[in-house]
């Protein structure tokens, strides 16, 4: 539960990231033990290319150290949405910090928001989203994958952010949203290979001054400049 808020001391369990130059950073759980291919559990020894280090040294250091590995040192750092978008694994293409910069300003985001995001993907974009409406905003992300679903949920909840974040599978260009979202969203962002067939549903769920971002991509895989739509314009 290191994403929630600032910590001092690394906890069992928490996400941690494993700082050793910009080009070569790791995110790892600070956990004694893990489970290998034979589902026995087995000492977390962290392999990197200065050397090896084991997890469960990191349990009660202060973020920030500098930690000894066998071949060099690294330094310690409690994630953020920064830190997560350099490190994540990816399970799809990711969106990065200057891109996200623009969309959380033109989509206005602020504590308290209630944004609606299409497609979840690595879940890169959802944990700014996230910082940005936290404490008492609510994030509704939306995927057609069930693996990437689930895979989502559980981080958002290892990360301590499970209580302001729902995630759901769907195809929105199909379904939509659900009714129980007409009308609640402050933001709607979509992400999809054909983002135009998720508009209708997008002014569905939006406020009457609500912003929608469609992430459209032409045909050389490049984004027009950047553009949001007032739901009044989605509307006849």
């Amino acid at each position: 539960m290191s994403f929630a808020g600032p910590k001092e001391i690394i906890a069992e369990g928490d996400t941690v990231v494993l700082y050793l130059t910009p080009a070569a950073m790791h995110t790892i759980d600070a956990v004694p033990q893990i489970r290998n291919k034979k589902n026995e559990m087995i000492e977390y020894v962290f392999q990197t290319s200065f050397g090896a280090l084991k997890v469960r040294d990191l349990i009660g250091v202060r973020y920030g150290s500098r930690v000894q590995l066998t071949k060099g040192w690294a330094h310690v750092l409690q994630p953020n949405p920064e830190l997560w978008t350099q490190t994540l694994p990816h399970r799809t293409q990711i969106l990065y910090t200057p891109d996200i910069s623009m969309i959380l300003y033109q989509l206005e985001v602020r504590p308290g928001s209630i944004v609606i995001e299409s497609g979840t993907g690595s879940g890169s974009l959802s944990h700014y989203f996230l910082r940005a409406i936290r404490p008492s905003g609510h994030l509704h992300t939306f995927d057609f994958h069930e693996e990437r679903v689930l895979k989502a949920r559980e981080e958002f909840v290892a990360h301590g952010l499970g209580d302001n974040v729902t995630v759901r599978q769907r195809d929105v260009c199909e379904q939509g949203f659900g009714d129980e979202l007409n009308g609640v969203a402050d933001a709607v962002f979509l992400d999809l290979p054909a983002p135009q067939l998720a508009v209708p549903h997008a002014a569905k769920a939006l406020k009457d001054e609500g912003k929608l971002y469609p992430q459209l991509n032409n045909h050389n895989g490049f984004s027009p400049p950047p553009r949001t739509f007032a739901r009044t314009a989605l509307t006849p």
